[in-house]
């Protein structure tokens, strides 16, 4: 179990590069970004490891606040094991206490679903992760929905949020941030009670 003075490492999974920032794919980029403005702190290159880091507190103030490295991975999304693995090193932290943030076909858009373990579904930011560390991180999945018609996969992922999506993309952002937050300060049960619809 999870010594209780380590971090919590937070990984907002996406590509680097303006021409990737609003693609699906790069949901759990926004997500980490809105953490970051939460704490009132800019992602800054972390030391160790190829990412973009934040460090500071979540949650109320207090002994209830969890302290938490938020990380945006700066290598592509199919390598994010080999950051998160270096600030996990550096920073200490059990793979219990591993938030991955991610885009998920399987899942209507903007629905949310948080666990703990499990595969990868063919998402390769989680099988680059769980390559690297084991499948026992925890997970929150932000539902993107299936291609229509013929898309490949691929094309979809890497395509920009469609015109009606975003005129919601912003309170999902937030809803998935709440989520996070939720879980490192509540736990992964409580969390999944508020947030798995």
């Amino acid at each position: 179990m999870s010594d209780d003075t380590a971090p919590w490492l937070i990984a907002g999974l996406g590509n680097p590069g303006p021409e990737y920032a609003m693609n699906r794919h790069n949901v759990g980029f926004m997500v980490a970004d809105l953490l970051a403005r939460r704490m009132g702190a800019k992602f800054k290159r972390a030391t160790k490891g190829q990412a973009q880091v934040v460090e500071g507190r979540i949650g109320p103030p207090g002994p209830a606040s969890r302290r938490v490295v938020l990380a945006k991975p700066m290598s592509y999304m199919n390598v994010s094991g080999g950051p998160v693995t270096a600030l996990r090193d550096f920073y200490k932290v059990p793979t219990d206490r591993i938030v991955a943030v991610h885009d998920e076909l399987d899942i209507d858009y903007g629905v949310l679903r948080l666990k703990l373990g499990g595969g990868d579904n063919g998402h390769n930011g989680l099988k680059s992760m769980t390559k690297a560390m084991g499948p026992d991180y925890h997970r929150v999945r932000f539902g993107i929905g299936r291609p229509p018609g013929r898309m490949q996969v691929a094309d979809f992922v890497l395509k920009d949020f469609s015109s009606a999506e975003r005129k919601e993309l912003d309170y999902f952002v937030d809803r998935a941030a709440d989520a996070v937050e939720a879980l490192v300060t509540e736990g992964l049960e409580r969390a999944q009670s508020s947030y798995n619809s």
